[in-house]
């Protein structure tokens, strides 16, 4: 495949309050990111584990984006900061295995920093079209199905 050809899929795990929020803002803004983001809003980011950033991995994602609240800022308690831990120990799970662990990373914006979602999807898509297509991919689409 053609890396100039090849498009990433991202799957982008939102928290309601906050980049949930930024990405709709962003949509108001008329600002744009490629279309090939399946964003997912959950209630924290803190709720999620990492079998679904694995999950979505395996199911066909080139690469795992966690966007929640700014640190110090979330709606329960502290959901980012184990978010954070979550996702980075993720990374580290993926260089042992022999992927790249830049397959996922978490980022922190307010509800009002629509800019700054959008540009870190656009580098994470930038990034992952580096790296190239997802070496755990099937030969299917992407599956709906992300979270067990």
């Amino acid at each position: 495949m053609n890396l100039k050809e090849f498009e990433p899929k991202i799957v982008a795990f939102c928290c309601h309050y906050c980049a949930y929020a930024a990405a709709d803002l962003a949509g108001s803004m008329r600002l744009q990111y490629p279309a090939n983001i399946r964003i997912i809003r959950t209630p924290c980011t803190g709720r999620l584990e990492i079998e679904y950033f694995l999950k979505a991995l395996e199911n066909g994602a080139d690469g795992v984006i966690v966007a929640g609240c700014e640190e110090g800022s979330c709606h329960f308690k502290e959901g980012n900061l184990a978010a954070r831990r979550r996702v980075n120990y993720t990374g580290e799970l993926l260089a042992e295995s022999g992927l790249e662990k830049e397959r996922v990373r978490m980022v922190n914006v307010s509800a009002a920093n629509a800019r700054r979602l959008v540009d870190a999807i656009n580098e994470m898509v930038e990034n992952v079209r580096r790296l190239g297509p997802n070496p755990l991919k099937e030969k299917t689409p992407m599956k709906q199905e992300i979270c067990p």
